[in-house]
């Protein structure tokens, strides 16, 4: 998940928004400093430049913009951009070197490995938030709430003729149902597939795929026949819009949330995101600096475009392992 994917998504406002907030209530209590994320100086302005190039996921997408604009805010001659080509489209792009960060909603595989080998790339992984996938309907489904994982499973199987509703449960109506989900290079598709499928790529093909969650949203907000699956993220972002099912894996329905994420409850469909640094990239000022930053910020900012921040100490481990990096 460079094109401008800002249709459907208006994350400036809200961020700045949030951001002058907590600018606000700090300043108003007696002898509080107030915080900065990074407040720009005539120093930090004049220390680094450069460009830096970040793609793929269109879940990481957000919190790695987040964190972009905040940085360029304090480092004016720092240019950053992020695409979204999907996390197996990033990964194709970095491990041919054509980028400095890699957006992952899944570990690298295998073969990606190999083809960094194949190209010289080293690299470095992070762990940068928690997230949960989202099964949505349209606000206009008055007759689900909560769906098993197996009539997930019925309906997105590979092979799978579950066309209607009533196919799915008998009382359900007699209605068309269509299908929404995140195409082959997506990293969501790869967890989605192996936590309800039993494997990775199984999945029926009938459907409207987007490496891009904001046409996603479109597609089931405009459709009442909709079922659909992306990052949670979206959906905060768009619950006017939308409608989440609450998921049941054996142990009753639990709709997906912060809490029900970070502790798991939320299961199988709670994950990791990742952004990937290559360590040639790690050497130019300006990309080591965003990362540090990335890794430094992201419990602020992570909240604030709807994902749910790891714990201290993961954060800690990723700042081990770039010092480590830049021996």
């Amino acid at each position: 998940m460079s094109k401008s994917p800002k249709e459907g998504w208006r994350r400036n406002g809200v961020l700045t928004a949030a951001i002058a907030l907590l600018l606000m209530l700090a300043a108003c209590a007696p002898g509080a400093a107030v915080p900065s994320l990074n407040t720009p100086t005539a120093a930090s302005l004049r220390a680094l430049s450069g460009f830096i190039k970040a793609d793929g996921s269109s879940t990481v997408f957000p919190i790695t913009e987040a964190v972009a604009e905040e940085f360029q805010s304090g480092n004016r001659n720092v240019k950053v951009t992020v695409g979204i080509s999907g996390t197996g489209g990033g990964f194709k792009k970095f491990t041919a070197g054509e980028t400095d960060i890699s957006d992952a909603s899944r570990p690298i595989k295998g073969t990606e490995k190999e083809d960094a080998i194949k190209n010289g790339i080293e690299y470095v992984e992070f762990k940068v938030a928690l997230d949960g996938l989202a099964v949505l309907v349209n606000p206009a489904n008055t007759w689900v709430d909560c769906m098993t994982t197996v009539e997930l499973r019925k309906i997105w199987e590979p092979g799978s003729q579950v066309n209607n509703w009533n196919q799915v449960r008998p009382n359900f109506p007699s209605l068309t149902l269509r299908l929404y989900g995140p195409g082959t290079d997506s990293g969501t598709f790869d967890h989605f597939t192996e936590a309800i499928n039993g494997k990775e790529d199984a999945s029926r093909g009938d459907y409207t795929a987007s490496e891009d969650d904001n046409l996603l949203v479109q597609g089931v907000a405009g459709d009442k026949g909709a079922l659909g699956y992306f990052g949670y993220a979206y959906y905060v972002e768009n619950q006017s819009r939308l409608k989440v099912v609450a998921i049941d894996s054996g142990k009753g329905c639990v709709l997906p949330s912060d809490k029900t994420v970070e502790d798991g409850t939320y299961a199988p469909l709670s994950r990791p995101i990742f952004i990937y640094a290559g360590k040639r990239s790690l050497q130019r000022p300006e990309v080591a600096e965003f990362v540090k930053f990335y890794l430094t910020q992201a419990p602020k900012l992570v909240p604030l475009v709807g994902y749910t921040p790891l714990p201290k100490a993961e954060y800690d481990k990723g700042l081990a392992a770039l010092a480590a990096a830049l021996r």
